[in-house]
């Protein structure tokens, strides 16, 4: 899966939204992969351009070295997005058999509806399942013409706890087989413990690109977390290497580029009562990926 300089704008002459802005991305065979942005950064058009629903005004989108509506047409992309309602009056069974009989070398039905964990709902009516259990079928959907490379758009926003946990097992024994997943979520954990990598848009564009582990590294900024056991928290923003100040209750958390010095500050101001010091976490660096005066390309990869 290639993006070279693809470029989607939408609007009119004056008024026109660039939503993918020179877009490059390479994404090889067998990875795991979690596109991140906030609402508008350009996901879902990135997605559309990837899937052949929209053509780039400019640049170029190749899925296993064929056209995106090639690669479809072949079986060899699934996709499972949000849209969709339920089909009426047919069991699951029916559903996935019709569609992987559409497709050129289709997934045995029994297999697809295993690896989507729909088994024991094979012979209910999509139609009277809950939200969980439809959005697995889609992901059985999405699977049924066995495709090499699967898209995920928002994947486990129906699901409950124990729904995501048995999605991802689901979604992680499809990719053993040696096959791609690019996933966008809302749930920043899940791409940072599913994701072999993770791709940050903003502005239709890519700000970082690297593992969970890399682009954290990248953010800079570790917490400290105390008691303030009834101390004032005045004075705290001007702590060596102090970024930005929490204070929830009696606890504070103090997002610093030099955790070292901010502790040994701390720790000569006597405040040092229930002291932790972690990492920054995949939310705190994409939240200063994407700030406001964020926006400037940068790779995950090249920082660490």
């Amino acid at each position: 899966m290639v993006f070279t300089g693809a470029v989607k704008t939408f609007g009119r002459a004056g008024r026109q939204v660039r939503a993918v802005d020179g877009l490059g991305l390479t994404v090889g065979r067998g990875e795991t992969v979690a596109l991140l942005g906030r609402n508008g950064a350009g996901k879902s058009t990135a997605i559309s351009l990837l899937l052949g629903l929209n053509e780039p005004d400019a640049g170029t989108v190749r899925v296993l070295g064929r056209t995106p509506e090639q690669a479809v047409r072949a079986g060899l992309v699934g996709a499972m997005l949000q849209e969709g309602q339920p089909i009426q009056r047919v069991t699951v069974r029916e559903l996935i058999t019709f569609v992987a009989s559409t497709y050129p070398k289709p997934l045995p039905v029994t297999e697809a509806l295993a690896l989507a964990g729909v088994t024991e709902y094979a012979n209910r009516r999509v139609d009277k399942l809950s939200g969980g259990q439809t959005q697995r079928v889609r992901f059985a959907v999405a699977l049924a013409g066995n495709p090499e490379l699967i898209v995920l758009d928002e994947p486990t926003a129906a699901l409950d706890v124990e729904g995501r946990h048995a999605f991802w097992e689901s979604m992680r024994a499809y990719a053993r087989r040696g096959n791609t997943v690019l996933f966008s979520t809302h749930y920043l954990e899940e791409a940072d413990e599913n994701a072999d990598r993770i791709v940050v848009v903003d502005r239709g564009r890519i700000v970082a690109d690297g593992s969970g582990e890399a682009i954290k590294a990248a953010a800079g900024h570790s917490q400290v977390s105390f008691d303030l056991a009834g101390r004032s928290t005045e004075g705290l923003e001007l702590l060596p290497g102090v970024v930005t100040v929490e204070v929830t209750g009696d606890r504070t958390v103090l997002h610093t580029d030099d955790s070292d010095a901010t502790v040994v500050e701390l720790a000569r101001l006597g405040l040092v009562r229930g002291l932790q010091v972690s990492p920054a976490t995949l939310e705190a660096a994409f939240l200063s990926l994407t700030a406001p005066a964020a926006g400037v390309p940068r790779s995950a990869k090249e920082t660490v």
